[in-house]
């Protein structure tokens, strides 16, 4: 049986929207969200943005980049993290079914990235207590973040979403510390894969995953790291 977590069964309506600014970004983001609500279609917005730091709510200050670098406040949960080029941002502007499931909402967006990262042949695993997509470390290294998510639920349609370091640079995040996260490290595919790894080869791969994770076409399955070592063992 199929498992959406979507109140509607018409298509995601996918767009493709190049570089846009984190604010008009934001901006379209509650725009569609007010659009959904009144019965409008549900969305994914496909990006990259110039470089920007945001913000989550409960970003602390010694979080934040110790220069002064101007940093967009915003309503997602999570912590600081960066955007910019080389990084597809996917932004699901989704109206939830009842009862409302945010932390399955959340696991679906991570198989989906799971699966895109898999398809490219990198293993990537879920880490207990922190969202996102990340890859296990190994011989001494840590924890390292391929991917960000951080979203909002308001009136049962979601906004912000998703972030997948692709090509991009890495030392942007030497500046803040990314999601609230110490003892871990921030990686892209092309780094761990070795080889170049550009939004461009992964926007329609990533559209479809998301999409079929969504509608429950892509099931959630077990990736957690901690299980992985347990089963090893």
């Amino acid at each position: 049986m199929i498992d959406s977590i979507r109140s509607s069964r018409s298509l995601i309506d996918v767009r493709q929207l190049g570089t846009v600014d984190y604010r008009v970004a934001w901006q379209q983001q509650r725009d569609l969200a007010d659009a959904r609500a009144a019965g409008g279609a549900d969305t994914l917005l496909l990006l990259e943005h110039p470089a920007v730091y945001t913000a989550g709510r409960r970003t602390e200050p010694h979080e934040r980049p110790a220069d002064g670098t101007p940093v967009v406040d915003t309503d997602r949960g999570g912590k600081i993290t960066w955007h910019g080029p080389g990084q597809l941002v996917g932004y699901p502007i989704i109206g939830l079914a009842e009862p409302l499931d945010v932390v399955n909402y959340v696991r679906r967006l991570e198989e989906a990235l799971i699966k895109v990262c898999a398809d490219l042949g990198l293993d990537t695993v879920r880490v207990p207590g922190r969202s996102g997509v990340w890859v296990p470390g190994t011989d001494g290294r840590p924890d390292r973040k391929v991917a960000a998510i951080g979203v909002r639920v308001s009136r049962a349609t979601t906004l912000h979403g998703f972030a997948l370091n692709c090509d991009c640079d890495l030392g942007a995040f030497n500046a803040i510390v990314p999601c609230g996260i110490s003892d871990a490290g921030v990686t892209s595919l092309s780094a761990e894969l070795r080889r170049p790894v550009s939004v461009d080869d992964i926007r329609t791969s990533v559209a479809d995953a998301v999409c079929d994770a969504l509608d429950g076409v892509l099931p959630v399955r077990e990736h957690d790291s901690a299980a992985r070592v347990a089963s090893a063992m």
